[in-house]
């Protein structure tokens, strides 16, 4: 495959008649952002907190370069396929610069994966993965190409890959036959410090660690998690590289074992993909093999993880034998996975996100928080604990048109839309609307998924507009 060049070959056209707003300047920034934040062959998420490639952000900034350049959105899964196990698994940073690798924490060297057998020798990765975004994100490119049969061969193989992934997750994650498979660090959530966390560190004591951390070398320590989170964290990776990262013996040792609502319900999503694109790709047996993964999540997603009190998805804990109830974003994400997701607990989602626990005692705040406001632990500034978040207002946001609910998406869509025009492309944002602009934004700044995933909602509904 050819290397993209240097700059984006298309620029986001206007609509061609009245419609959805043009939003030209916002198209254009977010252009750059992803542009400034390629690397030869991958982007990364910022370029001075996170100088390396993260699996789902590679997925989500795919989504927004395909709009720009096809090219560079199926050499950015290119590069990140490229890295994966002999035993399917993926993991969450691939760290392709050594040189930042010396300066990030935890860096390569800390992960402890190199020589370990079944990983890449070509490069160092962690030991860990995070949410199964590629399924979805190879067919939402496949339907956005011009030929797509010229470029069968990329599907094909790309398709393949992610299966065995899948194939990994289930063999490997699924000790109980149940349909869903396990996280088994924080991070692989991509929620990285949420409070439903709180109770399973309660459970234990993890040694101290006097680290370094990149994260509050640039970002105010109040916006991010805790030093006592991050001995968690740490410990977490410690037990891991104790037993060389053996599936095995890291279930049996791991005081982090979770089922969590947001990675199995994005696995549905991807499985349903995966068996559409593969039919179209004549992979019988992987789309079959897809469907019955899908149907199986589903179910059990349904029976084990619906809270039907709260009306939203909650977690369950394998190492303690108990479900973690949270009111938080990622428990109405589900959404996201369409059919699975039966129409009436669709509602109640929708009517959930939409009550004062997400949208503020007034009514009036940016959709959509990490955290209800009504949770004790609510932090309007500090990462997963209350600000908003692009990846998951995105999700949220297609999973109501799948579910019909148009005016609530739109709502989630225009408070994006908004909060970055007042705050920048920014890692996360304060949920509460009367801040001055420019002062909500936190986190990594030029951030490529926010500027991704913002794009694709623009350009997804300037096309919806020229249909209509």
């Amino acid at each position: 495959m050819n290397t993209p060049s240097a700059t984006p070959t298309t620029a986001p056209a206007s609509p061609s008649r009245p419609g959805p707003a043009d939003h030209a300047d916002l198209k254009a920034r977010a252009a750059a952002v992803l542009a400034a934040n390629w690397r030869t062959a991958f982007t990364v998420p910022s370029a001075q907190l996170y100088p390396f490639q993260w699996l789902w952000d590679s997925g989500f900034i795919a989504l927004g370069w395909s709009w720009l350049d096809l090219g560079r959105a199926r050499l950015e899964i290119k590069t990140l396929l490229q890295a994966q196990w002999a035993n399917g698994f993926l993991p969450h940073i691939i760290y392709h610069d050594d040189s930042a690798a010396k300066s990030y924490f935890p860096g390569s060297d800390f992960q402890g994966t190199d020589g370990l057998p079944g990983a890449p020798g070509y490069v160092s990765t962690s030991g860990i993965t995070q949410p199964p975004v590629l399924g979805f994100v190879l067919e939402m490119l496949y339907e956005r190409e011009a030929d797509p049969a010229a470029h069968h061969a990329f599907y094909e193989g790309a398709v393949r890959q992610t299966v065995k992934f899948h194939q990994y997750l289930y063999r490997d994650r699924d000790p109980r036959g149940e349909g869903l498979v396990y996280i088994r660090h924080n991070w692989e959530s991509g929620t990285d410090n949420s409070a439903v966390w709180d109770a399973i560190w309660a459970t234990h004591e993890p040694p101290a660690y006097d680290v370094r951390r990149r994260d509050t070398s640039h970002v105010n320590e109040a916006m991010r998690p805790t030093k006592k989170d991050y001995n968690h964290y740490l410990y977490l990776i410690d037990l891991s590289k104790q037993v060389g990262y053996d599936e095995a013996k890291m279930q049996e040792i791991l005081p982090f074992l979770v089922q969590d609502p947001l990675f199995n319900a994005i696995l549905i999503a991807a499985n349903d993909s995966l068996a559409r694109l593969a039919e179209l790709l004549g992979l019988s047996a992987e789309a079959a093999q897809a469907r019955a993964w899908s149907a199986r999540t589903a179910a059990a997603l349904n029976a084990k993880l619906w809270d039907e009190e709260l009306g939203l998805y909650g977690y369950y804990d394998l190492r303690g034998e108990r479900f973690l109830p949270s009111v938080s974003a990622p428990g109405i994400a589900p959404l996201f996975a369409g059919a699975a997701v039966p129409p009436a607990r669709a509602a109640r989602l929708r009517d959930t996100l939409l009550s004062p626990a997400f949208t503020g005692p007034a009514g009036a705040g940016y959709l959509c928080p990490s955290l209800a406001y009504t949770d004790p632990a609510f932090d309007r500034r500090r990462y997963w604990r209350g600000p908003v978040w692009l990846n998951v207002n995105w999700l949220i946001y297609r999973g109501l048109l799948k579910h019909d609910f148009p005016e609530a998406a739109a709502r989630v869509r225009a408070d994006s839309v908004e909060l970055v025009r007042q705050h920048g492309f920014y890692e996360y944002f304060d949920p509460v609307r009367e801040v001055g602009a420019g002062e909500g934004g936190f986190g990594g700044e030029q951030f490529s998924w926010t500027a991704a995933l913002l794009l694709d909602m623009l350009r997804e509904e300037e096309v919806v507009g020229n249909r209509s």
